[in-house]
Formats: structure tokens, C-alpha cells, sequence
């Protein structure tokens, strides 16, 4: 009879805060005598949105401005009952709105060098996702094969907004053969919320609110519909930061207006995807039963019982996002949210807690405590 172990807690989704002046240190000499790249300008801005609105958040007034590093995530996770967390950016979330694609290159790789340098060999409990220059996906090939070999990165994240064309574009299907080759994860993250129709909103908290799963929708849906999972059995894929309810709504629409809206398709080896007669929440259920498609989640998702009901307990795994918007006692609330769902049994507790974690990232053991 299996066994379950609740005490084993796994970050599926922490960020860090970067250091810019120290990353810029890691940029080519020729980038940085030109005079033209300064720290403060080292990424592009997330959008407009964040900085035009007088705004604070449980995190950020509970640090009182102060710096959190590698010492400070420490003691985080210490506290708060985390075995292992896999590092996200901050700023650099915006990375794919870099239009030059040489400068896309250097700090991508600066950005890697200074995440290994900073918490990779700080402890074992850090884990590492790196940034890949998707603007030029020949050199973002070779960015994610330096970083998983060299560098010791788990994958690559990819931005659900910036980037010229939709994550199912044929021009970045190279980037998912090298993930399936590499057996390494991807990983879509939002952060960037302009363009989505929401530019002129006078407050942030709907933004916020719309912006992450806006993208995440957006990006599944030029994933799925594209067939990234046909071509490339092997990949796994995860949505993250949006919570879960955007999912629940792609599995309802998709259904619909696949049934619905025939599309005539010439080259049939280019779109492959759900068949014409098929569900697509039952194609995207054969996803999540090969170990493809995982989506990430807090603890204070209300309809997370519905949505394990739904689709099972494989897809889903526990995010953090410390230090962005939460204290060590809201994460804890979280996940003692999670351990206490009357509508999730042990086992789908575990496997939101670590066991999906560990699957998505290939992680071999959790750092000690």
C-alpha cells in the first residue's frame, strides 16, 4: 500500500530579486563600455501599469523595503516549512519585450550566470529556471543547452506576453526539441499586463487580477491548438502565476468553439493539436495523464477541489511567489489551506505539496531543512 508524506513541502514558483549592477557585471565588455546598458535599465519595464498606480502589497510592507537575497529566502523557507524552491525572475520577467536581439543574448546569459553564481551553489534548496532568448530561438537553443549543462538549470522559462508572435508559433518549436532532447521543463510566467485591453485602468488590482491568466490562456491556447504535445511528446509544460480558474475556462471554451468552428487545414502535418471530432478538454486530459501539461497554484484557490475533481490532482503543484506579494505567515495560511481542503484527499494534497513539483522539474531529492 502507498504511502504519503505531508511534510515534504516543494516550491513549484519563488522569485528572487535581481541584483542588476552585480548582473551587469556579467554582460560582454562590449556591452558595457559602450555606455549605453546602466542598471537601471538593464530589463525592459514590466508595462506601465505597475509603476502609474500608487499601490503596496503584504509582502513588500512586511519587508519594508529591505533587500531579499539568498540569506533572506534561507530563512523563508526555513520558517515557513520549504524543502526546495525553483527561482523565477522579478524585472526580468519582461525579458521577452527586448527587441534587440544580440542585447536579448548577452543578458540572458548574464541573467544565468549571476542566478548560478547568487543561489545555485549558495544551497541546494535553490533551484534554478533560466531565461532564454527567444528572439533568436537558434541562440535560445543554445542558451538552454549551456544553462541545463553548465549551469545546472531544471528549464527555461518563457514569457506569456513580449515576444512578436504566440508560444505555438513554428518559429519556436526548435526551443521545445531542445527541452524534449534535454528532458528538461518549460515553464510560461506572466508578469507583463499591457496589451491585454487594459491600459487605461485607474486601478491595479483588476489588472493583476486579469493580467497573469490573460496571458496564460493566451499561450495554451497557440500551445494546444498547435499541437506542441504531439510533436514533441516528451515536453513538459507548466502555466504559472495565473491561478487555476482561467484553466477551468479554457477547458469549457476550447470545447466549444473547437466543435463548433472547423478549421480547414491544407498541410496536415503542420497543425496538429486536437482532431477535428475530439474534445479538447479530453485531449488536454491525455496531457496531463502522460506527465505534458501542469498548471501552477496557491493555496487559496477556491475552486481547487472542483478543479481536481475535473481533471485529477497531476497538473496542479504549489506556488510561493515570495518575496512578490506574500509574508511567511500568509504563506503558511496557504498551504495550511491546501492540508486542510476537505474536498482533497492525502494524496492529492502530496501531490500538490511536492510530488508534481518533483515530476515537472525532475527534481532527485529536496534540499535538508
Amino acid at each position: 500500500m502507498a504511502t504519503t508524506n505531508l511534510e515534504v513541502i516543494l516550491d513549484g514558483d519563488g522569485h528572487i530579486l535581481e541584483d542588476n549592477e552585480a548582473i551587469l557585471k556579467f554582460l560582454p565588455s562590449a556591452w558595457r563600455d559602450a555606455g549605453a546598458i546602466h542598471a537601471a535599465t538593464l530589463w525592459p519595464p514590466l508595462d506601465h501599469l505597475h509603476s502609474a498606480k500608487p499601490m503596496t502589497t503584504p509582502g513588500g510592507l512586511a519587508r519594508g523595503g529591505k533587500w531579499v537575497g539568498p540569506e533572506e529566502w534561507n530563512i523563508f523557507l526555513q520558517d515557513v516549512g520549504i524543502d526546495t524552491t525553483v527561482l523565477y525572475p522579478t524585472t526580468a520577467l519582461a525579458y521577452g519585450k527586448i527587441v534587440n536581439r544580440d542585447y536579448a543574448i548577452a543578458v540572458c546569459r548574464a541573467y544565468n550566470n549571476w542566478l548560478h553564481e547568487t543561489y545555485l551553489t549558495h544551497s541546494p534548496r535553490f533551484q534554478g529556471m533560466a531565461l532564454i532568448p527567444m528572439q533568436e530561438p537558434e541562440a535560445a537553443v543554445e542558451e538552454l543547452e549551456r544553462a541545463v549543462k553548465d549551469l545546472g538549470m531544471v528549464g527555461a522559462m518563457l514569457p506569456s506576453a513580449g515576444l512578436s508572435n504566440h508560444l505555438g508559433a513554428k518559429e519556436y518549436w526548435p526551443v521545445y526539441a531542445a527541452a524534449e532532447r534535454l528532458d528538461v521543463s518549460l515553464a510560461v510566467h506572466g508578469g507583463a499586463h499591457e496589451g491585454f485591453g487594459m491600459d487605461h485602468m485607474n486601478v491595479y488590482a483588476p489588472v493583476h487580477a486579469l493580467g497573469h491568466p490573460f496571458g496564460q490562456m493566451i499561450s495554451l491556447g497557440g500551445i494546444i491548438f498547435n499541437g506542441i504535445f504531439d510533436r514533441y511528446p516528451k515536453s513538459r509544460i507548466a502555466f504559472l502565476e495565473g491561478g487555476i480558474a482561467w484553466f477551468l475556462l479554457c477547458l469549457e471554451r476550447f470545447d466549444r468553439s473547437h466543435a463548433t468552428h472547423t478549421e480547414y487545414r491544407l498541410r496536415s502535418d503542420e497543425l496538429l493539436g486536437p482532431k477535428a471530432d475530439e474534445r479538447v478538454s479530453d485531449y488536454i486530459q491525455q496531457q496531463i495523464d502522460a506527465g505534458r501539461l501542469f498548471v501552477g497554484c496557491e493555496g487559496s484557490e477556491p475552486a481547487i477541489g472542483f478543479a481536481v475533481k475535473s481533471v485529477g490532482s497531476a497538473p496542479f503543484f504549489f506556488s510561493s511567489d515570495y518575496p512578490h506579494e506574500v509574508t511567511n505567515e500568509l504563506c503558511k495560511e496557504e498551504i495550511g489551506e491546501i492540508l486542510e481542503n476537505p474536498d482533497l484527499t492525502t494524496a492529492d494534497k502530496e501531490a500538490i505539496l511536492s510530488k508534481n513539483t518533483a515530476r515537472f522539474y525532475k527534481l532527485q531529492a529536496a534540499g535538508a531543512r
